[in-house]
């Protein structure tokens, strides 16, 4: 009941304000679709009650939506009488709640934008041509054609007819309400004012009308005014109620408009939802399927007694929101007015000039179609523009469903040529000293990928190396395979291709062959020289930092270094924290180097044994003692700390504390300067500790035979900044 108390306000304030912009909106809808003002708002008033009552969004509003105005105008037409057309809303209806039902609600997510895009501005655009008519005043309604599609001549007849009939008094209002529109949307300060740009127009174009009438010229007669019809009783007022033609229930035509209206209607709605639902201050998500459950009773409702097709509406959620609306109570409260409205003050909207309201819905086609829509789709690249365009090229020049159907199949071929380049995978790969191409196969490798597969595999440079990689494929095409198998036994041969094959299943007929060495050999490791070992260690953390790993198969590496041995190119003293992890710092697979970690990369005996080991009897070619950024060994030390044998441990970084004679105050972990200096001098006192300590080690280096370095990762950037080479010289100095 709390709850209840402190959200009706707010809810109360959104229902009003939502109320006096859904009436004008109706009553524009109405006429661009070619209905009464009565169908209109009956949608209304069901959207705001029985959808409001069923839908779990708490801040959506549904009603008549500007975008089905098309496909209304255009339907009636088709099937000939209103009655018949009511029968097709309550198919789109009963199509919405089976799609509710089998949780069809996320269909909306597999539509392209620029699809969408393109239906909102044709939509945007007819909109605005139809309405010149009654802008201009031009409101005999046996006169005009209600043309279905922007290129058709009836159209274009309509207009030329209505420029020859302007009517001085609806021009001048519609002038003036049009301006005020313009003025509404461009003003900060009027377009963030409780008070909608719709109400003040509707309000303004009223006075208007009532102003200019008493002069022949300019008075408006009842035909430039909405026309909702006013009963003396209950019931004369539900006379006024339409009802559907069921004795058409088995015209192909009715089912293939109540598609139509299913289709434009859920994809509306859905979409308009997940717009309103970004809008909410409180982050609630509206459950898809249900709305669209909730639409298609709404629609059975419509249909039933008179109405057109109802969606969400975000003009209508946005200014629900804007206004304070909290819970669905805001639009039932919006519903309840309307129904007041239409049952006790149809005289009120009778006052309302036509132009006042084709002003209100040029603006809001314009929106729809606004120049920088198009701008912004011939931006995103040829795959979004080509789309949009012929969608809304296609529906002006046919009808909504068609037009939808080939701009969503040009989508469709653009998200396919997409896919099959990019489903192949081709990277340049610097194993060790030598390059290899890798040929990574998608999930599905299906015949679409066929004649790109056969470009890349023609491409491929005589005496080079190439991986096709099928680690990750779950299905291959036998087009595919022959291919495959059409390169390796003819191709690769002819032009001494050393091919290596990796993760094929057995039923495939293509065993794995492992034809270069993805793993370090003993032939390869004694070719190798320790400067050519530091530049595969910096290119491998160069690899880390841009995130351009090379792709390895471990189980072939340990299946491999598990028969032939190891023969490691180094052997890397770093430091145990946990985002040290040195393979992973140089991009590095098993059996590529020698990992020694302890705090504060420190050197004992035990250690030394172990590079020992790794470069005499191992053959590594070069020893790195790698430092890192906040060390928190380091800063231990640095704070003089004493806490079991970590005492002990941090004695053997003292050498380097003692060494930094550039910070004469705070000498502790505060300072960063100082930790950062220490860190450096602790890897450069370890390096001429391992040569002074190891007969063995000092040798090597003095022979040329291991090279010894220093580095320092830094643990933000992930980079590793290596000292200079250095010289036997000057270790044994």
């Amino acid at each position: 009941m709390k709850t209840f108390a402190k959200t009706m306000k707010g809810d109360l304030v959104a229902g009003l304000v939502v109320f006096l912009v859904a009436v004008p909106l109706c009553l524009g809808i109405a006429n661009a679709s070619g209905v009464t003002p009565f169908s209109a708002l009956i949608s209304g008033i069901i959207g705001g009650i029985v959808v409001g009552l069923i839908s779990k969004s708490n801040t959506s509003v549904s009603g008549p939506a500007a975008g089905l105005s098309l496909i209304i105008a255009s339907s009636i037409k088709e099937l000939g009488h209103f009655e018949i057309f009511l029968l097709a809303i309550i198919i789109a209806g009963g199509i919405q709640i089976l799609l509710g039902v089998l949780r069809m609600g996320i269909i909306a997510n597999y539509f392209p934008s620029s699809v969408v895009k393109g239906l909102l501005a044709s939509i945007g655009l007819v909109l605005i041509v139809k309405q010149i008519p009654h802008f201009v005043g031009y409101d005999d309604d046996k006169k005009l054609e209600f043309a279905t599609h922007i290129f058709s001549p009836g159209l274009y007849q309509d207009i030329w007819h209505s420029l020859n009939h302007i009517h001085a008094g609806a021009i001048l209002i519609g002038l003036v309400c049009l301006g005020i529109m313009i003025l509404w949307s461009k003003v900060k300060i009027l377009k963030k004012s409780l008070i909608p740009g719709p109400v003040v127009v509707i309000i303004l174009g009223t006075v208007m009308g009532l102003l200019i009438e008493g002069s022949s010229e300019w008075t408006l007669g009842a035909k430039h005014l909405v026309d909702v019809p006013i009963s003396k009783s209950f019931k004369e007022f539900t006379g006024f109620f339409v009802t559907p033609d069921f004795s058409q229930i088995f015209n192909y035509e009715v089912w293939l408009v109540g598609v139509t209206i299913a289709i434009v209607a859920s994809l509306e709605t859905l979409l308009n939802i997940e717009a309103v639902d970004k809008l909410d201050r409180h982050s609630r998500n509206t459950p898809q399927s249900r709305e669209l459950i909730a639409q298609g009773i709404g629609n059975i409702t419509a249909g039933l007694i008179g109405g057109i097709p109802v969606t969400s509406v975000v003009v209508r959620g946005s200014i629900n929101i804007s206004s304070g609306g909290e819970t669905k109570k805001a639009t039932i409260i919006h519903g309840i007015l309307i129904l007041g409205v239409v049952a006790f003050l149809p005289f009120v909207l009778n006052m309302i000039p036509l132009s006042a309201l084709a002003a209100v819905l040029i603006v809001t086609g314009y929106k729809l179609a606004n120049p920088k829509l198009f701008i912004e789709s011939y931006k995103n690249g040829l795959g979004q523009f080509l789309p949009f365009l012929v969608t809304v090229i296609a529906i002006l020049a046919t009808d909504l469903l068609i037009g939808i159907s080939i701009g969503l199949g040009l989508g469709l071929i653009f998200v396919l040529r997409n896919d099959i380049k990019s489903a192949l995978k081709v990277t340049t790969e610097k194993h060790y000293n030598e390059e290899v191409e890798r040929l990574v196969l998608p999930q599905v490798a299906s015949f679409v990928n066929k004649a790109k597969m056969r470009e890349i595999l023609n491409g491929v440079p005589a005496n080079s190396k190439i991986i096709i990689d099928a680690s990750y494929t779950k299905y291959i095409d036998g087009d595919i395979l022959e291919v495959i198998r059409n390169f390796k036994v003819i191709m690769a041969p002819e032009k001494k291709i050393v091919l290596s094959l990796i993760g094929f299943k057995n039923m495939y007929g293509l065993n794995d062959e492992i034809k270069h060495a993805h793993v370090m050999t003993k032939q390869l490791q004694e070719l190798l020289t320790p400067k050519e070992v530091l530049g595969i260690l910096m290119e491998g953390n160069k690899r880390f930092v841009t995130g351009s790993k090379i792709e390895k198969n471990i189980s072939d590496q340990m299946n491999i270094t598990s028969t032939d041995g190891q023969h490691p190119l180094a052997v890397v003293l770093s430091c145990i924290d946990s985002r040290t992890t040195t393979e992973i710092i140089f991009d590095m697979g098993m059996g590529d180097v020698f990992s020694i970690r302890i705090a504060g990369n420190v050197v004992n005996e035990d250690i030394l044994a172990s590079m020992e080991f790794a470069c005499k009897i191992a053959g590594a070619k070069l020893i790195v003692v790698l430092g890192h950024s906040e060390c928190g060994a380091i800063k231990g030390a640095c704070d003089n700390l004493d806490i079991g044998n970590l005492g002990k441990l941090f004695q053997k970084i003292k050498p380097a504390i003692e060494a930094e004679y550039a910070t004469r105050q705070e000498r502790n972990s505060a300072n960063a300067l100082f930790v950062k200096n220490v860190t450096r001098l602790n890897v450069h006192h370890n390096i001429f500790h391992i040569a002074e300590n190891s007969h063995v080690l000092a040798e090597m280096i003095n022979n040329g035979e291991v090279g010894i370095i220093g580095g320092i990762y830094d643990i933000k950037t992930g980079e590793v900044k290596f000292t200079p080479m250095y010289q036997s010289q000057t270790i044994m100095a």
